[in-house]
């Protein structure tokens, strides 16, 4: 395994861009210059942001607010996505969606509809103009209980969503209240899903127990299981590629996966790894390390760390525009 470098080292200067990151304990987005790691600008939000989507044309982000730190933390939480025009490094408005509250898990289809999961009400919401909406366009109930993380395909015509309390993914219809959810239990905690490319699978990491696990995207039944070493917390696709990434926070190291869940690549950090995003054309990966306040720049060919950002307080999720 490669370890990282302390937070501040070098950076090979390949690569380029305005990191977005959403600190989750510094209640805020910060905009960073890839090439040397410094601060443009940074917008207050409410209290404890957490996940974020980008828009197609990289014009406008949107941020949940979940409004408590952990999971685990009590309280009603936020009710509002925050909507940030990314050119003006601005925060322009907020959408409502009130009572529907503790908003965590967010997508966003190829048409720019936008997908917020309530946690508290287990009801996932439909925005199908958010540059300009006010209230959400839909509503459908998930039959998960505290619904945390959801991921659509790229035509929204379906969404995934995980349960924590209730140990679910349920597969939803976002556009049809009527259609019954589809829902297994893949193992205990199951808090991250991804599709694979093609989108006939979803793998979720079922972090209570250790496994990562490929479900047919359509039926939900199980494909194959794997044990993993530790907590899986997240678990990503790499773009164009049959190969998944997942954060285990128990080890602190990012394992790179192949589609038959066969343990291929690991890296270990100094920082405990939670959130990934790639570049649009490079092999390259952005990290967010929750306890050290540090991205860092993971080189996908050789999984090898390149550089690392200092941030904000607890970077929880990025986006490269």
């Amino acid at each position: 395994m490669a370890t990282v470098n302390e937070a501040g080292s070098g950076r090979d200067g390949r690569v380029e861009g305005t990191l977005v990151v959403v600190e989750k304990s510094g209640h805020a987005v910060a905009f960073h210059d890839v090439a040397d790691g410094s601060l443009l600008d940074r917008i207050e939000l409410g209290k404890y942001p957490h996940e974020m989507v980008v828009d197609g044309a990289r014009e406008f982000a949107y941020i949940g607010h979940y409004g408590v730190r952990m999971s685990g933390d009590v309280g009603a939480g936020g009710s509002s996505v925050f909507v940030v025009d990314l050119a003006a490094r601005a925060l322009v408005r907020t959408i409502d969606l009130s009572p529907f509250n503790r908003l965590h898990g967010i997508a966003i289809d190829e048409r720019d509809r936008l997908y917020v999961l309530s946690e508290e009400k287990a009801v996932l919401l439909r925005v199908d103009d958010p540059q300009r909406a006010e209230v959400p366009s839909a509503a459908v109930h998930t039959a998960g209980i505290k619904t945390h993380m959801v991921v659509t395909n790229r035509a929204g015509s379906l969404a995934y969503v995980t349960g924590l309390l209730s140990h679910t993914v349920s597969r939803v219809d976002p556009h049809d209240a009527a259609e019954p959810p589809v829902v297994v239990s893949p193992g205990r905690l199951p808090e991250s899903c991804a599709l694979s490319h093609d989108e006939k699978w979803l793998y979720v990491g079922a972090r209570q127990d250790r496994e990562l696990v490929a479900l047919d995207a359509r039926t939900l039944q199980e494909r194959k299981r794997a044990t993993v070493p530790g907590d899986p917390l997240r678990v990503y696709v790499v773009p164009g590629q049959d190969a998944l990434l997942t954060t285990d926070i128990e080890n602190r190291t990012v394992t790179r996966y192949d589609s038959d869940l066969r343990e291929e690549r690991s890296v270990r950090f100094e920082g405990i790894p939670a959130g990934i995003s790639f570049h649009p054309s490079e092999p390259t990966a952005f990290v967010t390390l929750l306890d050290i306040d540090t991205v860092a720049i993971l080189d996908l060919e050789t999984f090898e760390p390149v550089g690392t950002i200092s941030t904000g307080s607890e970077p929880d999720v990025t986006a490269l525009i």
